[in-house]
């Protein structure tokens, strides 16, 4: 019976897997789910403390990442320390329209998360003064390092999904 409930949760984790495209914290709920599943299950042993402390370790490092890339890249790109900061803002709130404004699933909330680090960077260089290409530079600097952050936290995700399915099934 545990094999069964241990699909279970590798089909809810993969569930949690593709939220991370939406912008939301799947790999957290993979963590949650797997760790509920391990308490639940413990006298059983599907997973051992040192597979939850890696998984939890992963889900931090890909927020990490996630969080900071768009800054990183404005910041490389030779954007202020203000305008790296808008890069964020730019970031969360273009997620948000683009998941409605771009009508293609999971695509509409990365171009629009991409798009928004890039354009929060750019009128904001624009807006202290900037020269308009060098603005535009720095705003394209945020959007491909916000397009890191996604990518490295989905494949992070992936690990940790990886890992919770090993582990499941390792003897």
């Amino acid at each position: 019976m545990l094999y069964l409930w241990l699909i279970g949760l590798i089909l809810l984790n993969t569930v949690w897997l593709s939220l991370v495209l939406l912008g939301l914290p799947g790999n957290w709920l993979i963590v949650i789910s797997t760790c509920l599943f391990a308490w639940w299950r413990w006298n059983e042993g599907p997973f051992s403390i040192y597979i939850l402390v890696a998984i939890v370790v992963l889900a931090g490092l890909g927020e990490l990442v996630e969080f900071s890339a768009g800054l990183i890249g404005a910041k490389k790109s030779g954007a202020s320390w203000f305008g790296s900061i808008a890069a964020i803002f730019g970031a969360v709130i273009g997620a948000v329209f683009g998941t409605f404004m771009i009508a293609i699933p999971f695509l509409g909330t990365i171009l629009g998360a991409c798009i928004g680090a890039g354009v929060g960077v750019w009128g904001l260089e624009v807006a202290r003064g900037k020269e308009m290409e060098k603005s535009v530079r720095y705003g394209l600097g945020a959007g491909l390092g916000e397009l890191f952050g996604i990518t490295s936290k989905l494949i992070l995700g992936f690990v940790i999904w990886l890992t919770v399915t090993i582990a499941a099934f390792w003897p």
